[in-house]
């Protein structure tokens, strides 16, 4: 950025086209966090025949203020995805006009939560600024370069989803699911163990009936993350979280950061002083779950299972 401090104002066009090639990359990032096949360019065109009305292309052109040429060429690569079909004008048959077609339309409800998530991030960003444009041009690339649009609106994405779920107490209903999540992940990386069975095929009597809890995770009501919190013989620690597993489909919702935070606040409420677990570094997002929770690396404790290469422990203030 030394290069603007020394040109000034006279550069902002060459300043405002790398703020909009941030942005513009994220906007592509962002359209594949919610799974939308759309490329950034094509939004004013697609929004503007998202509000119900078919248009010419000059009329779009006319209302999103770009050229004739401009929209004629987005035009055609929508059609040849399949989101905009082209028909004479039902009252002047001399003009085409353009529309969305079913599958157009299908996006459009499709991208609702994407505009919601999107427009909270922007008004974020916005309410961090308080200089006039020039300054805060500077202000937004570094704001950005501190934490991309991308990463604010999966913050705003990841806020909403998080008020979807529920965390509610076991149940003999969800042993199946407990049991399923937990076998997907351990076989995903590792093999099954003794010690996995006892707990998984039966935790009433192996975790429950032994002063032990379970937590599952609901998301829109459907159960998508489980959590133990197992009651443990042991001089040092009461609790140790295990059976931590969340269903891939979950992923980005936040489930498992609610999960084992429900698990510590049951701890907390039991009395507990001392919270322990046992995993392995290939898992490096639950590995920074746990830093972030507050858990701390410890060693020297014997365990039962041959894929633990990592001990951790949280002290309960």
């Amino acid at each position: 950025m030394d290069f603007f401090e020394q040109t000034g104002k006279v550069a902002i066009g060459s300043r405002l086209r790398m703020l909009t090639d941030k942005v513009t990359e994220d906007a592509a990032n962002i359209y594949q966090l919610y799974n939308i096949d759309m490329q950034p360019k094509w939004f004013p065109v697609f929004y503007s025949l998202s509000q119900g009305e078919e248009k010419t292309i000059t009329e779009l052109a006319k209302a999103i203020g770009h050229s004739h040429p401009s929209v004629s060429k987005i035009i055609g690569e929508m059609l040849k995805k399949g989101y905009v079909q082209e028909s004479r004008d039902k009252a002047d048959g001399r003009r085409n006009v353009v529309s969305l077609t079913d599958a157009g339309r299908q996006v459009a409800y499709k991208i609702k939560d994407q505009l919601i998530d999107v427009d909270a991030a922007i008004e974020e960003l916005s309410a961090q600024t308080q200089n006039k444009l020039w300054e805060a041009i500077g202000e937004w690339e570094f704001l950005l370069e501190q934490k991309t649009l991308l990463r604010r609106v999966m913050e705003k994405k990841k806020e909403r989803d998080s008020a979807k779920v529920e965390i509610v107490a076991y149940k003999p209903e969800y042993q199946e699911i407990f049991r399923a999540l937990n076998v997907e992940w351990i076989s995903t990386y590792f093999e099954m163990e003794e010690s996995d069975y006892k707990a998984l095929d039966n935790p009433q009597g192996y975790i429950l009936d032994k002063g032990g809890h379970i937590l599952v995770a609901l998301y829109e009501g459907e159960p998508l993350g489980v959590c133990a919190l197992i009651k443990m013989n042991d001089e040092e620690y009461d609790f140790e979280l295990a059976k931590m597993a969340v269903s891939p489909k979950a992923q980005g919702k936040n489930i498992g950061f609610l999960l084992a935070s429900a698990i510590v606040e049951k701890a907390k409420s039991l009395g507990a002083a001392k919270i322990y677990l046992e995993s392995n570094t290939i898992l490096k997002p639950a590995i920074n779950l746990y830093h972030k929770l507050g858990f701390k690396k410890v060693a020297g404790k014997p365990t039962p299972y041959t894929r633990c290469n990592i001990q951790m422990e949280l002290v309960i203030g």
